[in-house]
């Protein structure tokens, strides 16, 4: 087992040579950063178990910078360090999610002994994860993964819609994520401990969609030997998901427009109908008006389900996410596969930010997996991602591959796009203090 990994964030050169040499002698790799941006942008590309954090700090002070890491890594357990306790900073690191709350001087035996039973549990709760993918047990993921503005917009929304039970409609191009916000609502809302049961539309045969929806009894149809109670009511007093819900037949979505209205299925070859006490979220792929102009989506059933809209960008308009998504990915398949890998190099990760990811956010799994398939350990390098290299060859020919300048400059031009040219608030969605945001502008001209 790799030796676990300790950044240490604090201005003072003081505590960083006394806590590196400690935890070097304890036998953990140590990380030094001086400021909250450093930080942030070490933790790109790179996995760690832990940080300890100073509080006072220029820039960026240690709770804003331990929310930052935990949306970076939210599995990464933290540890708040001052010279100045207050109960109200405290207090505070706790509810961020802080591991433990330590006052200056440091007890060195008493950090010694913190940081044993907190790898402990790490470890302890990666062997939980583990035994659970063994048995064939799908975990669930706890939140959206990733920073961005246009991401958090969508989590501010989920949590607004989530308290209510209106119907929500989520549209974005394959491979976004509409199935996970669509949990991320249902996991919020007063049904989270009713079922949540997913359908993909476009995956079950026509013949048999108003079966599977709706429920059968015996003898409806060849085939037909037992009663069947169907996936609306499987999902009574909780949620179901109908996925790419505009490659429903006219014919059932008039059907599943009446469920809406009435509350109450009739399985095939029944004559008495059910109540049914269902939250509905739908999703589609395509443009919404344009299904609806083309007579594919009707427009009574549109205006039933479109009562909320969550519209998710693609991941080629959020690549401030990508590391975030690298990061959860990493931890992901290195319980499957029983790997340690600890990060990519800088050139895996340029050629990540410089690819538009036609496949959002799956494509950038598989890239991952793949790597894990084809015996990737310790880094994921560039040549462990061969298909992202011949997919960037086919788009761009004469392209060459962007250096990590080159990436930085597109994020901070698109931050600052994103920002309405606000610095101050580009230079904190991307980890930057404003100093260097600042000094980058002027290196690129724009000062």
């Amino acid at each position: 087992m790799d030796r676990p990994k300790i950044l240490v964030v604090d201005d003072e050169k003081s505590i960083r040579d006394l806590l590196s040499a400690a935890l070097s002698q304890w036998s953990y790799q140590v990380f030094l950063a001086t400021s909250g941006p450093e930080a942030l942008g070490m933790l790109k590309g790179q996995l760690l178990d832990a940080a300890l954090i100073d509080v006072r700090m220029p820039d960026m002070d240690g709770i804003d910078l331990l929310r930052e890491l935990k949306r970076y890594d939210s599995s990464m357990e933290i540890v708040i360090m001052t010279g100045y306790p207050t109960v109200t900073t405290a207090v505070e690191a706790l509810k961020e999610g802080a591991y433990d709350y330590l006052t200056k001087p440091l007890i060195m035996d008493e950090l010694k002994h913190l940081l044993a039973r907190l790898i402990e549990r790490r470890f302890l709760r990666k062997e939980v994860n583990t035994l659970r993918s063994r048995l064939g047990e799908q975990l669930a993921v706890n939140e959206l993964v990733g920073v961005s503005p246009l991401l958090q917009a969508i989590k501010d929304m989920v949590a607004k819609v989530a308290v209510s039970d209106s119907p929500v409609m989520v549209e974005g191009e394959s491979g976004t994520g509409k199935e996970l916000v669509a949990a991320a609502v249902h996991r919020l809302s007063p049904r989270s401990k009713g079922p949540f049961i997913p359908v993909n539309c476009s995956a079950i045969p026509t013949e048999l969609l108003e079966s599977e929806l709706f429920g059968h009894v015996r003898g409806a149809f060849t085939g037909a030997v037992a009663d069947s109670i169907g996936l609306f009511r499987s999902a009574n007093g909780g949620t179901i998901f109908l996925d790419e819900v505009a490659e429903l037949p006219p014919a059932l979505q008039v059907k599943l427009l009446r469920v809406l209205q009435e509350k109450e299925v009739r399985p095939v070859g029944a004559t008495k109908t059910h109540n049914v006490d269902v939250r509905v979220i739908a999703a589609t792929n395509r443009h919404l008006e344009e299904a609806m102009k083309d007579g594919s989506l009707r427009q009574d059933l549109f205006y039933r389900l479109n009562v909320v809209r969550v519209q998710l960008p693609p991941l080629r308009e959020r690549k401030e996410d990508i590391p975030a998504l690298v990061a959860h990915f990493l931890r992901q398949f290195n319980q499957r596969f029983r790997r340690e890998v600890t990060g990519l190099d800088p050139e895996a990760l340029a050629a990540l930010m410089a690819y538009d990811f036609p496949g959002n956010v799956r494509e950038l799994e598989n890239l991952i997996e793949r790597a894990y398939a084809l015996g990737a350990r310790d880094h994921l390098r560039l040549t462990d991602l061969p298909s992202l290299g011949a997919g960037a060859r086919e788009t761009a020919p004469s392209r060459p591959l962007p250096t990590l300048a080159e990436v930085e400059k597109e994020l901070i031009l698109r931050a600052l796009q994103v920002h309405k040219n606000d610095k101050e608030r580009a230079a904190k969605a991307l980890g930057l203090s404003r100093r260097t945001i600042y000094r980058r502008l002027k290196e690129y001209g724009l000062l």
